[in-house]
């Protein structure tokens, strides 16, 4: 969620068993995250995230896209931030999409600057487990919260990956940058369908690519990640 409305609806989420948060916060700093969202609604999503601590909630993430010239001297910030908050903050490498080849040249930054200074930082990296996700995880024994880092320019960062996405229309997709989606929809409509909705699952999983084609601006079906929500 972009966590502008958590103020007035986290209480009656909370209520029906929300149990994890996931929320897009780019900036820490009022004037950025209007300047990169377009939209001066930082102070909501703070009070979102106070409430959501208040309420308990044992899973609150926060994501940050990493851009060159706009918020990439915000490292301190975010630790401070984390020191007595209990949130996983992650940064993204931005990554180019169809339709953002000029903004991709002018603010991607590489991840492996931002795990040089958390390292630099004390901070470590937590051994990974057999089914994490794509993050790098870091831990600081003097803060509450942690830092995971998604670099998918990195090598070797599809060779661990077990992610699949569902499109709002219904299309798996195997990859985010994928070239084809496969229809789920008509095998959505019925719990009889259940069977050869497994099957046609399992059966696409033995096709999914070794790795993405983002190296070679190669994006695939993907003009923008919201077209595919995420």
């Amino acid at each position: 969620t972009n966590g502008t409305l958590l103020p007035r609806r986290l209480p009656g989420w909370h209520r029906a068993g929300l149990t994890a948060l996931n929320v897009s916060m780019d900036s820490l700093q009022r004037e950025r995250f209007k300047t990169i969202t377009g939209h001066d609604r930082l102070p909501e999503i703070e009070q979102g995230l106070a409430l959501a601590q208040a309420l308990g909630l044992p899973a609150i993430k926060l994501n940050a896209v990493l851009l060159r010239g706009l918020n990439d001297d915000e490292l301190p910030q975010w630790m401070d931030y984390l020191r007595d908050r209990p949130f996983s903050v992650r940064f993204i490498e931005l990554m180019r999409t169809g339709d953002n080849e000029a903004y991709f040249q002018r603010h991607h930054l590489r991840a492996d600057v931002v795990i040089e200074q958390l390292l630099a930082a004390g901070w470590h990296e937590r051994p990974r487990a057999a089914d994490a996700g794509p993050a790098r995880e870091f831990d600081h024994p003097d803060h509450r919260g942690s830092i995971g880092i998604i670099a998918p320019y990195s090598r070797d960062f599809c060779k661990g990956c077990n992610r699949l996405r569902v499109t709002a229309k219904g299309d798996l997709r195997l990859c985010l940058f994928g070239e084809f989606g496969v229809p789920l929809r008509p095998l959505l409509q019925s719990d009889d369908d259940h069977d050869a909705l497994l099957a046609r699952i399992t059966t696409q999983l033995g096709l999914k690519a070794a790795g993405h084609g983002l190296h070679q601006g190669q994006t695939g079906l993907t003009p923008h990640l919201a077209s595919i929500g995420g």
